[in-house]
Formats: C-alpha cells, sequence, structure tokens
C-alpha cells in the first residue's frame, strides 16, 4: 500500500493509532407534553407528510377511527411545503384546536428521520400528544433520531414496508394488523402513545471521541479499525502518530481548529472535526501532505460523502486551478478512473472523512442506500480538463477567478447517458434522449471529452457555455402530465409547487400535453475531462452543492 518510506513500521511491532472519528453533537433532554386521559371527543390530525403516499396510508388510519372510535373527530391534513421543512403554521392550528396529532409516514432514510423530528416538535414546543408512523425498514433509523432529539421515548408505531403503490386494502391491512417492531396492534401502539405518559429522556450523550484510538501490533489494529467500521473495508494506511505529523505539514493550519461539521442526512445530529481528524483520515487513505488542502476543503463542505439516501446517491468532485499541476492530478486520459494517486487518495479521503467525521456510516442505521453506489468508494474525483476546453473552466462558472483553486462537490450521480460524438443530422435528437434519460430530479452535468466539446461548437455555434446551458435546458422538455406524475417529482418538487415557488408554480398549471422544461438553466453544468482518444461522452444527473477555495487551506 502507498506509504512514506521514512515512517515504517513492522507488523511485529506496537503502534500508536489516532482516532478518525468526529466529536459528537451535545444532546438536550427534552419533556413531552401531557397526555389526555381519553381521546372521546378529542380532534385528532392526520398529518400527511407528503412523501410516496403516506396519505394513502392515513386514510386507513381515519377510517379505523370511524370503525373503532366514532367519538373521536379526525382532520387529514398535508405538510405546506416538502417535508424536510420546519411547519410552525400547521403546529400553531394543530395547538390551538387543542388536538393530538399522528405524522406519517417515516418511510425513507431522509422522511423517517424528517417524521421524526417534527413530532418531537410539535410534542415538546408545541406540547401536542403526538405519535409519528414508520415502515420497518427504519427502526433504526427513527431510534437514533429520536435520542439526538432529545425524547429517546418519542411515540411511534411502525408498519411494513413499502406503502408506495399499495392498494387500499393491504394499507388497510397494515393499519388494522400489528406493529411490525412490537408485535402488538399497529393502532394500539398510536392510541397508548397520544394517551399515556411518555417517559422523558435522561441525558444520554455519546461517548467522548479519545485522541489515540489504541496501540498494539499492526495486524490487530487493521483489525480495530475494520471491526469498529473505520474503513471503507479496503486496506488503509495506519494513521500513526509520525504519519498524522508528516500529513500536517500539508497546511498551515492548527491541528485543533474545527474544519466543519456533517450529518448522513438532516436531523441526526451534526459532529464536528479539526484539521487533525482530517489529516488523520487523509493518512488512512494513501493521501500525501500536499493532498491535504483539497482534502480540508471538501471537509469543511459540509456536504457528506456518505450521506444516508435510500436513494442510493454519490459524490462526485471536480478541481480547478493551479493546484491540479502542483499535485499531479489527471485530468486527461482516463482521469474518472483509476491509475494516478492524487485522483484516488482524494477521493477517498473525502469518503472515510465523511464516514469518521459524521460519527459512523453503518449500514441499516446510518447509510440506507437500497442497491448502493460503487461510485462512493472514490467518489469520482478528478481534475477539468481546462487547457483542452474551449470554454471558461467551472470554477469561474461558479464566480471564482482563474487563478484561484477550487474544489467543486456534486451528488447524485444514479443516472448516466453514454455517447460518442454528435451527429451531423440528429445529434439534437441525439441530446434530448440524453437528457430524457436523466432522472428528471436531479439536473445534468455533461462531461465532455474535448474533442466533443468542440464539436458542440461546431455543430451548435456554442461558442459561449451559457450558451449551450440555455439550449439543454430548452432542449429538455416534457408533457406537463407526465412530468407531474413522476414520483420523485411529486415527493420532492410537487410541495414547493403548490407553496408558490416559481416557476415551478407556473409549470403546475400547464395542461397535461403541454411541454415545459424539465430544469432551470442555472442548475445545468458542464465539465471538460478526457484526452481526446477519442470523443465519447457522459450526461451525469449530478447537483452542483458547493464549490470550495482551496487557496485557503494550505
Amino acid at each position: 500500500m502507498p506509504d512514506d518510506p521514512h515512517i515504517q513500521t513492522k507488523a511485529g511491532n506496537r503502534v500508536t493509532v489516532l482516532n478518525p472519528m468526529g466529536f459528537p453533537p451535545k444532546i438536550t433532554a427534552k419533556s413531552p407534553a401531557p397526555r389526555p386521559l381519553s381521546l372521546d371527543g378529542k380532534t385528532v390530525y392526520l398529518v400527511d407528510c407528503r412523501f410516496d403516499d403516506s396519505i394513502e396510508l392515513l386514510k386507513q388510519v381515519e377510517i379505523w377511527f370511524a370503525e373503532k372510535m366514532p367519538s373521536v373527530k379526525t382532520r387529514m391534513i398535508s405538510l405546506n411545503n416538502v417535508y424536510r421543512h420546519d411547519d410552525p403554521r400547521t403546529w400553531e392550528e394543530i395547538k390551538a384546536n387543542g388536538a393530538v396529532a399522528i405524522l406519517g409516514v417515516g418511510h425513507c432514510s431522509t422522511c423517517a428521520p424528517a417524521v421524526t423530528t417534527h413530532a418531537i416538535t410539535l410534542d415538546t414546543k408545541w406540547g401536542v400528544p403526538t405519535v409519528a408512523i414508520h415502515t420497518d425498514k427504519f427502526v433504526k433509523v427513527v431510534e437514533s433520531v429520536a435520542r439526538v432529539g432529545g425524547l429517546a421515548h418519542s411515540p411511534k408505531a411502525f408498519v411494513p414496508q413499502p406503502v408506495m403503490g399499495k392498494s387500499a386494502a393491504e394499507l388497510r391491512a397494515y393499519v388494522f394488523g400489528n406493529d411490525c417492531n412490537t408485535g402488538r396492534p399497529v393502532m394500539q401502539e398510536v392510541i397508548e402513545g397520544l394517551t399515556r405518559p411518555v417517559a422523558p429522556s435522561g441525558v444520554a450523550d455519546f461517548a467522548a471521541t479519545p485522541r489515540i484510538a489504541a496501540t498494539d501490533t499492526e495486524d490487530n489494529l487493521h483489525q480495530l479499525f475494520m471491526e469498529n467500521r473505520w474503513t471503507d473495508f479496503l486496506p488503509i494506511v495506519l494513521p500513526s502518530e509520525e504519519r498524522v505529523a508528516a500529513m500536517l505539514k500539508g497546511t498551515s493550519r492548527k491541528p485543533d481548529e474545527i474544519v466543519g461539521t456533517l450529518e448522513p442526512t438532516h436531523n441526526r445530529g451534526p459532529w464536528s472535526f479539526t484539521v487533525e481528524k482530517v489529516a488523520v483520515n487523509a493518512v488512512m487513505a494513501g493521501a500525501l501532505p500536499e493532498h491535504l488542502p483539497v482534502i480540508l476543503a471538501l471537509a469543511s463542505s459540509h456536504v457528506s460523502a456518505r450521506g444516508s439516501t435510500s436513494s442510493s446517491a454519490a459524490a462526485m468532485v471536480v478541481v480547478n486551478g493551479p493546484i491540479r499541476h502542483e499535485i499531479g492530478m489527471n485530468a486527461g486520459t482516463g482521469a474518472m478512473g483509476p491509475y494516478n494517486r492524487a485522483n484516488a487518495a482524494i477521493g477517498r479521503a473525502y469518503g472515510l472523512i465523511s464516514q469518521n467525521g459524521q460519527g459512523g456510516s453503518v449500514v441499516g442505521e446510518t447509510f440506507m442506500g437500497s442497491i448502493g453506489n460503487a461510485y462512493t468508494y472514490s467518489n469520482i474525483t478528478f481534475a477539468e480538463n481546462e487547457e483542452r476546453s474551449p470554454w471558461e473552466p467551472l470554477h469561474v462558472q461558479k464566480g471564482f477567478d482563474a487563478k484561484s483553486s477550487t474544489v467543486s462537490i456534486f451528488y447524485g450521480c444514479r443516472s448516466t447517458a453514454f455517447n460518442l460524438g454528435l451527429r451531423e443530422e440528429y445529434w439534437r435528437e441525439h441530446v434530448r434522449d440524453m437528457l430524457l434519460g436523466t432522472d428528471t430530479l436531479t439536473p445534468p452535468c455533461l462531461l465532455l471529452d474535448p474533442i466533443t466539446a468542440r464539436q458542440f461548437i461546431d455543430r451548435g455555434g456554442f461558442v459561449k457555455k451559457a450558451d449551450l446551458i440555455k439550449w439543454l435546458a430548452q432542449t429538455a422538455q416534457m408533457p406537463a402530465g407526465r412530468y407531474w406524475d413522476q414520483q420523485l417529482i411529486q415527493n420532492y418538487v410537487y410541495p414547493r409547487a403548490t407553496f408558490g415557488e416559481e416557476p415551478l408554480a407556473t409549470k403546475l398549471k400547464a395542461a397535461k400535453d403541454e411541454l415545459i422544461e424539465i430544469w432551470e438553466a442555472k442548475d445545468i453544468n458542464v465539465v471538460v475531462v478526457g484526452g481526446e482518444t477519442n470523443g465519447y461522452w457522459q450526461m451525469m444527473g449530478a447537483n452542483h452543492r458547493i464549490t470550495v477555495d482551496v487557496d485557503k487551506w494550505r
């Protein structure tokens, strides 16, 4: 494995290694609302989180009350925006009516934490007795979020996964059946959660993170790192004190300076980490000291490369500016693949600091990618081929000076369209087909070999990158009915449209067969990369999250 020949350790010798984990958030215990002795004559709000047919399951809860507890009034409402956002207007209405609430359904890696957090907020801040309904795949997720949220015993019930696409009869069986976690009737858990006192949570802070992980033989330490899930289960360089000290020479920042915070998704609790912690993970990844400023910039982004999303997203990293040449990054032939230490080690280090800096990445608890994504091993890290690009580089497009060194993070990488060059007659139609083959929620990032970049100028006259991006936005059109019928759009875009956000609200008014643009030009990106061995190119569904200055981390 890559290593500094001046800092060698032998397998039989005892080595002291540093702990790669970040520092946990402080937990503040919260007090639940007093419960009524009975729901007779009460109004129960059924709050739809607007994700994957949640409202269809809540309709069966409404039916259960009508059949089993007719003295209870129910009122069905939906959140006023995407489930991630707090909704004080709704909470105020529920409180003003002296009601209790049932929230649901938490049935994805991001909506389950959100529903849990909303339930705790409504219960402890607004004084409204609340129960959240989730699906069984997210028991551990919900329990960990409730602990971080300060109400570990937040009332909850679990039905089977999935809810999406199930018939009314199937959802009725869920609601009238048994809780997947406790084995007791689902609605018994709900009713008792609304009427029985909830035990307040004691303060159960996470254990402090020690600086030293252990002193042991190399073989034992490698085993320790795997058992503690501090690795990606590929071989690592052990972060001895000597190696970490050598890595820290790559920056002028102090080792104990806080770099930033990360969490797998919203509501999981932000963990913090220092320059030294980043250096520890950089050593583990096989990076060199000269790579550290780029890794620090990535770590400071607040964007985790180990997101918990069930959509199995991954990160993509693009480096621009002089540092590309200073550290020997590859922007040409094979840039998005192996065979370059800087590309590989920086991407892997970003993954390891994301994993360890956010407190871990455990399948089924803090990593919920349904099918996973092989891109997460190296986070598709490469440099842009600025010298062979006919346009301004990405960081200039994002407002930086051409002489600055930056790193840009994209997130998604779940869909990729691929092609060779641009044919003379039907190139517009071919590009349109590729655009429509990209997942509609995530705007495209075109990854163009310089040959294809120049062909876009020759075929379309796109001398300016902005003109190409504008054309892409105008070309990516779909009938409005088909667009709004997609589940991802229903989950994440439709609520924003109904809340009046433009231009989404205007698109929502279009007739079903009217063509509407899928993305806005500001969200589409173009990056030139490749060595001109041929005009192959890709269209990656990847959302630009942030561009970070590298120079300040030198």
